[in-house]
């Protein structure tokens, strides 16, 4: 370990939760999402590794990202969803990059940037069936998939991927999950009897947490994201058997001996209650660890679950280890799998009531990751 930091990533277990979410998705292809730098994971080695895994495809948030994949030599086929108006699209075009669309403006874009660099461009036409986030409400529907056949009989678009996303299959049971399914079928047939279905346009509409349990959103393909990395997408189900893949280990900078009395960071809101043994962690609030964290979750040292003593900093935050003997150099492991007895991406998200996405994404740059 030659950085004071780093961020491990395991990519066997990305292998091994790609073979389980397969099993769940049947005979469906697969998109994994790899959004948000493989949501903090990085973005181009666990994309090589899911591809090597068996996956079909790649989903990106932004162009910028399916970009980066192709610059770094990746050829599967990348969805991106997320375009604001002024993008430049001729560069996804001329790389090969499948774009989602659910406005008409959007999709004039598209065709401008077709007509501008002769390339057809490859369109998945995504329906608003609840979420209320991108894609065409059910009013706009019909108009859009009108517009895109026009757009495909000119030769500038063809459409490869009909979509929607749900709001609530992390939530089993909720009502509004059979209600999407049924509205996105509804969008289907419409599209279908425009003569924008068929057997090479690609179906999909489940994500993690669908992918595991609702096997009647499978349709043509399932895009896992979370799951990919091993963190379950329904947490009160269990872990579903994935393998978290990260696990945030820092060395200690400092260990020093203080006596009773002794305050504790940024405001003093920790004061030791006897003699200790405090330690220096060298990574904050920059690094993406939640200043609310201060006092609310545990780290492994000196072979015991700490607490974090005091406020954290935006590059350290202190530990306290009593009597227990703690050295400069010595390993904390902040989260991972749980296998050395270290807190649980989970543990931590429940702690400061969030989900583990964030814990993870939000681990910055300046943390090295090094995949094992």
């Amino acid at each position: 370990m030659s950085s004071p930091t780093e961020a491990r990533v395991d990519l066997a277990a990305i292998r091994h939760n790609v073979g389980l979410l397969r099993e769940h998705a049947g005979g469906a292809e697969m998109m994994a999402a790899v959004k948000a730098d493989a949501y903090g994971h990085g973005l181009v080695p666990c994309a090589r590794e899911v591809i090597a895994a068996g996956v079909d495809r790649l989903g990106t948030a932004f162009v910028a990202e399916a970009l980066e994949l192709r610059q770094a030599g990746v050829t599967a086929p990348i969805l991106s969803w997320i375009i604001t108006p002024g993008e430049r699209l001729d560069d996804a075009l001329i790389a090969d990059v499948e774009l989602s669309t659910g406005t008409a403006w959007l999709l004039d874009d598209i065709v401008a940037a077709a007509r501008r660099t002769g390339r057809t461009a490859m369109i998945h036409l995504k329906a608003d069936t609840g979420i209320t986030r991108g894609g065409a409400t059910a009013a706009e529907w019909g108009g859009l998939v009108d517009r895109a056949m026009a757009a495909a009989a000119e030769g500038a678009v063809r459409i490869v991927g009909l979509w929607s996303h749900l709001a609530c299959a992390d939530m089993p049971g909720h009502p509004s999950i059979e209600v999407q399914i049924a509205r996105f079928d509804e969008a289907l047939a419409v599209a279908e009897k425009a003569g924008a279905g068929g057997s090479h346009v690609i179906r999909h509409l489940a994500n993690s947490a669908a992918t595991m349990t609702l096997p009647q959103t499978r349709y043509d393909m399932v895009r896992p994201g979370i799951a990919v990395y091993g963190l379950s997408p329904i947490p009160e189900l269990g872990d579903f058997g994935l393998r978290p893949a990260m696990t945030l280990v820092a060395r200690i900078a400092v260990a020093k001996r203080v006596p009773v009395g002794t305050g504790v960071s940024y405001g003093h809101h920790y004061v030791t209650d006897r003699e200790t043994t405090l330690g220096l962690v060298p990574l904050g609030y920059a690094d993406g660890i939640p200043r609310q964290a201060s006092g609310r979750v545990e780290v492994l040292a000196a072979g015991r679950r700490r607490g974090i003593a005091g406020r954290i900093c935006m590059d350290q935050f202190m530990i306290d280890v009593g009597d227990d003997t703690l050295a400069e150099g010595d390993e904390v492991l902040l989260f991972g799998s749980g296998a050395y007895g270290e807190p649980t991406t989970q543990e931590w998200a429940d702690s400061l009531g969030t989900i583990t996405h964030e814990i993870v994404t939000r681990i910055g740059a300046r943390v090295p990751r090094v995949y094992r």
